[in-house]
């Protein structure tokens, strides 16, 4: 089969030709029909992941295919049916061997393209609005990086939580995804200071932010008194220093999420989210936004989509 492997973390990931895997108690065995990237699998490559695995190993965190053997001992999903899976590693190949209990079984209506930009991108917003931040009908919810992989779930998850959202994101056509997704105000972030707008909205209740760097700045001083502000990550590349002065004479909450942390701790928060969120997809609710679709001998450009910042929403690798 192929794979897109990492040999070393000082080598550039490359196409293999490696045996197909068979599956040992408690996996099952699927063909992989999609792969969605993220801006974690740059950080892998590079060996800068908080989970990156040894090398050699084969990049793709989550997937979408049918499952093809089950392994000794395993009960289902039954051979045929059709799931996503948050692999973690492994999903840039014909065909991978995950654990069985990690298969999601999917709507009819749901195509293997948006299994594959699912899980990851509305599973972390979910999971940070509902159970984190518990984001209230009403509040105002400023999302930062809203064109992008997550932010976008972000805008979207909000505006069916009955939140008023605010999106920040840079240029024009970034702003028009994000108002099309549900934004109710926009903030171009390379031209409008961030605090100054939201001050002039009233303030923000929710942050979600996985940029960091200045923009978490300008929102933290845009907060109104009891705001949670969501640390999703910091594609910026700047991870901000937060003042506890600062937190406690303003009473706002800062939270971490990292949302397959979860797998280790409490499964059931991701398991519980996922079921709500394949509801509200199957209702026609939620609808991913993949920006770029390429075949998987194309997997570094579109790896470079991401690293170049020219993708909204997901990038998608197929696998015929």
């Amino acid at each position: 089969m192929r794979a897109f492997q990492i040999e070393s973390l000082e080598a550039i990931p490359s196409l293999q030709n490696l045996p197909t895997p068979q599956p040992t108690e408690g996996q099952v065995l699927v063909r992989i029909a999609a792969c969605g990237l993220n801006f974690a699998d740059l950080l892998m490559a590079k060996g800068q992941y908080q989970d990156t695995p040894a090398p050699p190993f084969t990049l793709g965190m989550e997937i979408s295919g049918t499952i093809e053997a089950l392994g000794p001992e395993t009960d289902g999903p039954s051979i045929g049916t059709r799931v996503a899976v948050f692999a973690g590693q492994g999903g840039l190949a014909d065909y991978g061997c995950f654990q069985a209990d990690r298969c999601i079984p999917l709507p009819d209506n749901m195509s293997f393209n948006d299994a594959a930009a699912f899980q990851i991108a509305y599973g972390t917003s979910h999971v940070a609005l509902d159970h984190k931040a518990r984001l209230q009908p009403g509040e105002t919810l400023l999302v930062l990086g809203a064109a992008g992989g997550v932010g976008l779930t972000a805008v979207e998850i909000g505006k069916r939580m009955g939140a008023r959202v605010i999106a920040c994101a840079r240029g024009a056509d970034k702003l028009e995804i994000a108002r099309k997704a549900g934004a109710d105000h926009l903030i171009d972030a390379t031209t409008e200071d961030i605090r100054e707008v939201c001050k002039s909205l009233g303030g923000v209740d929710v942050v979600y932010d996985p940029v960091g760097g200045d923009q978490f700045t300008a929102a933290f001083r845009a907060c109104r008194p009891e705001a949670r502000i969501l640390a999703i990550g910091f594609a910026s590349g700047d991870v901000p220093q937060i003042p506890a002065n600062h937190l406690l004479v303003k009473n706002v909450d800062v939270l971490g999420l990292y949302w397959g942390g979860y797998l280790k701790f409490r499964p059931e928060v991701l398991t519980n989210s996922m079921r709500t969120l394949f509801k509200w997809y199957a209702q026609g609710e939620l609808r991913p936004h993949i920006s770029h679709v390429r075949p998987l001998d194309q997997a570094a450009e579109a790896l470079d989509l991401l690293r170049q910042r020219k993708s909204t929403g997901k990038v998608v690798v197929t696998l015929p």
